[in-house]
């Protein structure tokens, strides 16, 4: 069966004052219908600029698609026009941003805002759009609909706006679902609603999601499968259950030990919490011909700092792009 969404070998750039610097580069992968991956690690990874570039999102005049192909349904999307690219968005790939107050309009009532995407890709009447968008409310479990729909953001509480959020996103029942960090800056009990309501949401209507996270946690409790991403390389993927087992790339590793119940599962022991040293190289070190985990790893010689690792691969298809992972 054909997936979904395939990208094979894409390579996004980014002109900054130092040059041109490969934000993304060669990064391959598939998604399959009904199916959640997740994309993990830190920030400056290029988790959410490969997200950006499934939208048609780069920023203008300074990032762009250099190589590679974005297939969704057999339309490579990296050729497609503005005007194929916004009827797409809102309507077959939706995107739930990272901060729903600043992706949010303040002037506008949260109804205006659903009804407005059901008018634009649906067709609906305003009486129509406005029925749906306070029907799409109180499935996302907002108190009150009727009333609610005639609210504006700044009176609703992070956690509402990250459900209206939802809902504009999910209003034309989108074949994929990009989840940007949804998370975050909520505490933790109103996280756990957010990931069942997109959980609950997504089998009712078969979407894909892609979620995007630094949380190894959220990751174990939502996706099938993962990628573990740095330096704007795919550094790791596989099931996630494999892969939280058997990390084999000891940035994967890292992540894990920060979360104390995923170390839990794998020791009887009581585990010690280590951070991982170091931080992302800067984007003039995107591209190097090297691994570009090999200042911040204890496992790292001259051939790490002098050859690119490339992806190696194990049972349960799991890959890994370091030159150890098969000493595991």
């Amino acid at each position: 069966m054909m997936p979904l969404l395939k990208i094979d070998n894409l390579r996004i750039e980014l002109t900054t004052r130092d040059g041109i610097a490969p934000v993304i580069d060669d990064l391959s992968l598939e998604l399959g219908a009904g199916e959640t991956l997740s994309f993990v690690g830190e920030s400056g990874c290029g988790k959410s600029m490969t997200a950006l570039g499934i939208m048609g999102l780069l920023p203008e005049k300074v990032g762009r698609i250099a190589s590679g192909t974005v297939m969704f349904n057999g339309e490579d999307l990296a050729q497609a026009s503005d005007a194929r690219l916004r009827e797409i968005r809102g309507n077959d790939i939706s995107m739930i941003f990272q901060e729903p107050m600043t992706s949010l309009n303040p002037v506008f009532t949260i109804g205006e805002q659903i009804a407005e995407v059901l008018r634009r890709h649906q067709n609906l009447s305003n009486r129509a759009a406005w029925s749906k968008a306070t029907e799409l409310l109180d499935a996302v479990r907002i108190p009150n609909p009727k009333a609610r729909v005639n609210d504006y953001p700044h009176q609703m509480s992070g956690g509402q706006r990250q459900r209206v959020m939802i809902a504009i996103a999910l209003a034309c029942e989108p074949k994929i679902l990009i989840a940007d960090e949804p998370t975050t800056a909520l505490d933790v009990t109103v996280q756990a609603q957010i990931f069942d309501l997109l959980r609950d949401l997504g089998k009712q209507t078969g979407t894909a999601t892609i979620l995007i996270t630094h949380d190894m946690g959220a990751v174990a409790e939502m996706a099938e499968r993962m990628i573990v991403m740095y330096a704007g390389r795919k550094a790791e993927d596989g099931p996630v259950e494999q892969i939280i087992d058997h990390p084999r790339h000891p940035y994967t590793k890292g992540l894990i030990s920060c979360v104390p119940h995923l170390m839990a599962s794998l020791s009887d022991d009581r585990p010690e919490l280590v951070e991982v040293s170091g931080i992302v190289p800067s984007l003039k070190s995107f591209g190097r011909d090297e691994c570009l985990f090999a200042s911040r790893c204890d496992r790292a010689d001259d051939k790490c700092r002098s050859q690119r690792p490339p992806e190696m691969g194990f049972a349960n298809n799991q890959n890994s792009a370091c030159w150890h992972a098969g000493d595991v």
